[in-house]
């Protein structure tokens, strides 16, 4: 059963139409990555699903039941709270010690658990909110540019994480980057949104598509030719090989 369906969406803020007539359905256990320059409506679109926007028109419709993780773009802590790890995840969730001991194994950072945050990189830091997203087991993780402010191997790393926890949880997974090589290499479809949906499928599809290269130029087929080389590889010779091409 479709886990989410955006039909005819469109957000206004004031005289701003920020997302006119979007279409979009997600399924169960599917990557699926939103891409699209500054002020395209990213952001709104994932508020909407969770309920944090209104539609000025058309609906967001969510399988029964459906449990949602988040992992925001920012996450402010004050560096003089004294708050370990482990009191962070509990924060919002009745949840026991095991239960955090397991979502951060999920999130690949599984030694953090005593930890204070201010003490985190900014890696660990994103992988603990990572944790806090999967912590009640969710249907559909929505991630709004989880690495930005990563270097490019912590990206990467983030992102082979996320396939992992897809593979092993069997969760979809909605995100929005900016990262186009990322994008490539980790979808199973990519929505390019500039306002509206302006070209979707699957990787190799939207990469050669006019409207996502009118959007982003010729150098998406880099891109393309990256995920040609990672799929590749990923199959020929399996994920460590690919881990040591990076």
């Amino acid at each position: 059963m479709t886990l989410v369906t955006v039909d005819n969406l469109s957000v206004r803020y004031g005289v701003n139409t920020v997302l006119s007539h979007v279409d979009i359905a997600i399924e169960p256990s599917e990557i699926v990555t939103i891409v699209g320059p500054n002020g395209s409506g990213k952001t709104s679109l994932l508020r909407a699903i969770i309920g944090a926007t209104t539609p000025s028109a058309g609906r967001v419709t969510l399988k029964p039941g459906l449990k949602i993780g988040y992992v925001p773009q920012k996450l402010h802590i004050d560096p003089t709270l004294p708050i370990t790890v482990e009191r962070f995840l509990r924060l919002t969730n009745r949840v026991s010690r095991q239960d955090c001991a397991n979502a951060l194994e999920s999130a690949g950072v599984p030694d953090l658990l005593k930890r204070q945050m201010s003490q985190l990189s900014g890696g660990q830091f994103q992988r603990v909110l990572l944790a806090r997203a999967l912590i009640n087991r969710p249907d559909i993780l929505l991630l709004d540019e989880a690495t930005q402010g990563l270097d490019q191997p912590g990206s990467a790393a983030f992102y082979r994480q996320i396939e992992d926890v897809r593979r092993d949880t069997g969760c979809a997974i909605l995100m929005i980057s900016h990262e186009l090589h990322v994008v490539m290499s980790a979808s199973d479809r990519v929505i390019c949104l500039n306002g509206h949906v302006c070209c979707a499928g699957s990787p190799a599809v939207v990469a050669s598509a006019p409207e996502y290269r009118a959007l982003f130029g010729t150098g998406t087929g880099g891109a393309l030719a990256l995920y040609r080389h990672d799929h590749d590889h990923h199959h020929d010779h399996g994920a460590n090989s690919q881990e040591a091409a990076e």
